[in-house]
């Protein structure tokens, strides 16, 4: 049972409620209260929650009515982007002392491969210890890690004993602890796909790795081999230090129901103005413009169109997007509208392959503690 690769050592530091966490610290008289970032009016949406907010359900993406009535004492505080950005900047400046190799997922998390580090520790768990220390040092802020073989295995472990924990999985622990995952902890895997597993009697890693590859791409398609590779330790994708950026995007929630296509346009020209300064401060251009439309009911709708050539400018992204307004008439009356550029010119089909054999698992050859 052998793969020739050789073990990496992988860490996905995650911070422990990042923005609440911030107001927390930034405000010392919000500490050991239920606090959420955002949420705030009649059709807030929440960003993060505290865990003191966490205990009675609440958490991020939930409107701020419905927060409240699970937490009638919840303080909501506003978002502070800027400093967000400047803690996380400190935090990445951290990793780089350790290492180059450091993949950011968003502000509070991040991939690092320590394989090879550059204070020479062989430890990556000892390694992971460290690195929280001057986090916390530094900023103040609490961090979580998982450590292991690879992004998959180290990124579901940094949730295991959170907040301010780490859980290192050895590799000869591997296959063992993927056996005994919950499915709904499967990264990847989210409430639709889980509720499919669960009928085809699919609850943990291991009734996931009795299921031949053919059988998971009948009913999961393309992610039926991916399914198949990582429930056996396979996961081979790399820490990018510099992550290819797929799509820019920017969108609004509106205070009150849209019905009207002229307060629609109104509001279109404000976001296709935001999208332009991201993509000329970013130095991007793309090629396939996305209406993104949510109605009154919840629904959603998106609608692209595939531009001949890259653009930047406002003034296309906002003609573009206004052709696909008109596209069809509206269902109801609109509570969100975004506008996203993908196909990027940042985008290069640049793919390193690596041979695997499908019906090998991982094995253990690793003299250094991990």
């Amino acid at each position: 049972m052998l793969n020739d690769l050789p073990i990496r050592k992988i860490i996905h530091v995650d911070m422990d409620a990042f923005y609440a966490s911030v107001a927390q610290m930034d405000h010392p008289e919000l500490k050991g209260k239920p606090i959420a970032v955002g949420g705030g009016g009649i059709r807030g949406v929440i960003s993060a929650a505290s865990y003191e907010a966490r205990k009675f359900g609440v958490k991020s993406a939930m409107s701020g009515q419905l927060a409240l009535k699970l937490c009638p004492e919840l303080i909501f505080v506003k978002t502070d982007f800027e400093r967000y950005k400047a803690i996380s900047t400190k935090i990445r400046s951290i990793f780089l002392r350790y290492t180059d190799l450091v993949e950011p997922l968003s502000l509070d998390e991040a991939y690092l491969d320590v394989t090879k580090n550059k204070i020479g520790l062989p430890s990556a768990t000892l390694l992971a210890q460290q690195i929280r220390q001057d986090i916390y040092n530094e900023t103040g802020l609490t961090a979580s890690a998982g450590i292991s073989i690879n992004k998959f295995i180290a990124k579901v472990a940094s949730d295991y004993n959170k907040p301010n924990g780490q859980k290192t999985v050895n590799p000869e622990d591997v296959l063992p602890f993927i056996e005994a995952l919950d499915i709904r902890k499967f990264y990847g895997v989210g409430k639709v796909t889980a509720e499919k597993m669960y009928l085809k009697g699919i609850f943990t890693g291991k009734d996931l790795k009795a299921k031949s590859l053919d059988f998971l791409s009948t009913h999961f398609g393309k992610s039926g081999s991916y399914y198949y590779d990582v429930v056996r330790g396979i996961h081979n994708s790399e820490v990018k230090p510099n992550r290819i950026r797929k799509s820019l995007a920017a969108e609004r929630t509106f205070n009150e129901n849209l019905s009207s296509e002229i307060f629609m346009l109104e509001k279109l020209e404000h976001i296709a103005e935001e999208v332009a300064k991201r993509l000329n401060k970013s130095k991007i251009a793309g090629k396939t413009v996305t209406l993104k439309i949510k109605y009154s009911d919840f629904t959603l709708q998106t609608r692209s169109k595939t531009l001949p050539y890259y653009v930047c400018e406002k003034a296309i992204i906002l003609e573009t997007a206004k052709d696909l307004l008109y596209q069809e008439k509206m269902n109801n009356s609109v509570r969100l509208l975004g506008v996203a550029l993908s196909n990027l010119n940042t985008d290069k089909s640049v793919v390193t392959q690596t041979q695997l054999n499908k019906d090998k698992s991982i094995s253990v050859q690793l003299q250094l503690p991990f």
